[in-house]
């Protein structure tokens, strides 16, 4: 009777963990399915689109306008004769329109850009994603670093984009470049981070200071100043130009911490003012003095160590005034080694205008000490 009772029961509790997987396989099916319906969608696209959509709204194609004086007649094209019955013909305003890219940084209307691009404009204009346009104001300019700054009026919706950290990205990342070429919509391009610290001046820019991210990914015309992004979607430079000669096909960023460090004087004075002290520099190592000093027709010995050696001064320069002279070799300065004229520049560049900075060159095989104050370097403004 006992076994009979135990059976029932037993097979009541069957019954009810058998309804009960029933119900639960009912209710958790669904959800399994929309979670592989989840990932199947999330798995449709690229990393490469996830980012770019996420950061295209803060690319804005930026339009300008300048005005040029040229000549009524082409001066050339004129019979001299003619030339001295008409005279003076005077000149006319001629507009010059000319487009590049720019990336919102902040939401209260900030856009990063070349300098290269708004440089002594009439006129900014603002074209959103989404074919909005609004009009833009240069807020400054920094020439030395080809970057820019343009403030737009903030309104509802203004998307800006995350910004990284250039410090942290090695060579072999993925790089993603974003811009709007030829004036066409946002347009991507995939590569990965070929180089770091590449020097501005071997591109031949001797008047920039600038340790630009070399990248494969396709930077073409019109894509000056539009973002460089990393694979989370993070900027970590600033499109600022394409090699069209030898070696085609290779593009260059500027880090975005320079950029935001740039930003945030233009911000606050309207210019960067950069440090100088009026040499102009040379690569020396101890194979280049060697070479140098066996050959019979040299009219000095170079001393056998690298550093920056100066090949001439600009007169009435801070270099001038602190008593470098053509021939020294700098080997230290601030404090740290000179192996190369772009080691001195970084060093010069985060010097104090104004303030003694402290120079070991090396004279006559001698070491010396100098102390020269910076001035900012003129033209810029």
């Amino acid at each position: 009777m006992v076994s009979l009772r135990k059976l029932v029961i037993t097979m009541k509790f069957s019954r009810i963990f058998l309804l009960s997987s029933i119900l639960f396989c009912f209710l958790l099916v669904p959800k399994s399915v929309f979670a592989l319906e989840d990932f199947q969608a999330s798995e449709s696209h690229s990393f490469v689109a996830n980012v770019a959509s996420k950061v295209s709204p803060s690319v804005v194609r930026i339009d300008i306008e300048r005005e040029l004086q040229t000549d009524e007649f082409e001066s050339d094209l004129l019979d001299p004769l003619l030339r001295d019955l008409l005279g003076d013909l005077g000149t006319l305003p001629k507009k010059e329109r000319g487009q590049g890219s720019g990336v919102i940084i902040d939401s209260s209307g900030l856009v990063l850009t070349n300098a290269h691009v708004v440089e002594r404009v009439d006129r900014v204009i603002i074209t959103f994603q989404n074919g909005k346009q609004v009009d833009g104001t240069v807020v400054g300019t920094d020439q030395v670093t080809d970057l820019a700054l343009v403030k737009i009026k903030e309104f509802p919706g203004l998307e800006s984009a995350k910004l990284g950290d250039s410090e942290v990205i090695q060579v072999g990342d993925w790089a993603i470049a974003l811009g709007t070429p030829y004036g066409l919509e946002s347009t991507v391009t995939l590569g990965i981070v070929s180089s770091l610290h590449r020097d501005i001046n071997s591109l031949g820019f001797s008047d920039k200071r600038l340790d630009l991210i070399q990248t494969d990914a396709a930077i073409n015309p019109g894509n000056s100043g539009g973002p460089l992004i990393n694979s989370n979607g993070e900027v970590i430079g600033i499109n600022t130009l394409v090699r069209s000669g030898p070696g085609a096909g290779l593009g260059f960023a500027i880090p975005i911490n320079l950029a935001s460090k740039v930003t945030n004087q233009l911000l606050a004075n309207g210019e960067v003012i950069h440090p100088y002290l009026g040499a102009q520099l040379v690569l020396l190592n101890e194979r280049i003095a060697k070479e140098h000093n066996q050959d019979p027709n040299a009219l000095i010995l170079l001393p056998e160590r690298s550093g920056a050696l100066v090949q001439s001064v600009i007169p009435q320069s801070p270099a001038e005034e602190g008593g470098l002279r053509r021939g020294d070799l700098v080997i230290n300065a601030g404090g740290y080694e000179v192996s190369d004229p772009k080691s001195l520049l970084m060093q010069v560049e985060n010097a104090q205008i104004g303030e003694p900075f402290k120079l070991e060159v090396v004279r006559n095989n001698k070491e010396i000490n100098l102390s020269i104050k910076p001035a900012a370097l003129p033209g810029i403004s």
